[in-house]
């Protein structure tokens, strides 16, 4: 049944085994690359900052061994919220008309200004969409969970929770192939008692009119869901990290530290690059100026 593969666009959660360089890396150090990778693409406001950023997630899925296409399936759920966000910024945010008007229609101008603010939307969350892809294809549950306990641990003397937020994040993570499986059988279920789904190519609002009914009895399966997995952790005595031991061990390597390195270099240099003004020959290629 073409049009309701929804688990096949998410790619957020979905670990590929391999055996490539990004595999190999210690967790630890892998959580503290992507942590500063976000930093730096929230921060950024350039153009030219985002796009190099985005060039080296690309340069990290090729090294991955992760196919492109799949990698960028992943964007596919999330292109009408972009675009939306986008056209927010266009016409819906002032910015006192400043810069050169690129476009006026009734009460809305467009100038290079809105155009740039549009821009940084789609290519930052773009960006951010397929490292967390990235990070999650390279990135077993085991890994990530020890991972995130053992770099969280000295915070254990203070009373943090390392290991509850560990598990927290991990089932967080991985929770999305199922709700997108489960929105997936619930779809089918529909149509096959008649209701109009995956039928010829409707428009934005027609689509999203479509999803509605299938987003309470997600909601109610994964509640359910949850529910099974704390009777579940309960019978298993679990009581959280406290006094816990552990079987498995990481031991950093010179190659995680070099790669760490090399990321805040360039994490560095991307940040300062917004006090350069790097975008003035990207908007004199678009608006035709010189």
């Amino acid at each position: 049944m073409k049009g309701f593969e929804f688990l096949q666009n998410i790619t957020i959660g979905q670990y590929i085994p391999g055996e490539s360089f990004l595999h190999r890396l210690d967790p630890r150090f892998k959580l503290l690359a992507v942590s500063l990778c976000v930093a730096t693409l929230v921060i950024s406001n350039s153009v030219s900052a985002l796009l190099a950023s985005l060039l080296f997630i690309l340069a990290g899925i090729l090294t991955a061994r992760v196919p492109l296409r799949y990698a960028m399936r992943g964007l596919r759920p999330a292109l009408p919220i972009l675009l939306f966000l986008a056209a927010l910024q266009v016409t819906a945010i002032p910015k006192n008309d400043v810069g050169t008007v690129l476009a006026r229609w009734w009460l809305i101008t467009v100038t290079d200004t809105d155009f740039k603010a549009a821009l940084i939307t789609v290519t930052r969350f773009s960006a951010l969409i397929l490292l967390l892809s990235l990070f999650s294809s390279v990135t077993s549950t085991k890994e990530l969970t020890h991972g995130t306990e053992l770099l969280f641990r000295p915070l254990q003397r203070i009373g943090f929770p390392a290991h509850e937020l560990a598990l927290t994040l991990t089932i967080a993570i991985r929770f999305l192939p199922f709700l997108a499986l489960e929105a997936e059988h619930i779809a089918k279920a529909q149509a096959s008692r008649g209701a109009d789904f995956g039928k010829g190519k409707p428009g934005l609002l027609k689509r999203a009119r479509r999803m509605l009914p299938i987003l309470v009895p997600l909601f109610l399966s994964a509640l359910r869901r949850s529910e099974t997995l704390i009777l579940a952790m309960e019978a298993r005595c679990y009581t959280g990290g406290r006094g816990r031991t552990h079987l498995i061990r990481f031991k950093a390597r010179v190659s995680d530290a070099l790669i760490s390195a090399c990321i805040l270099l360039i994490a560095g240099f991307l940040i300062y690059s917004n006090r350069l003004d790097p975008d003035m020959g990207i908007w004199r290629w678009i608006t035709g100026t010189r």
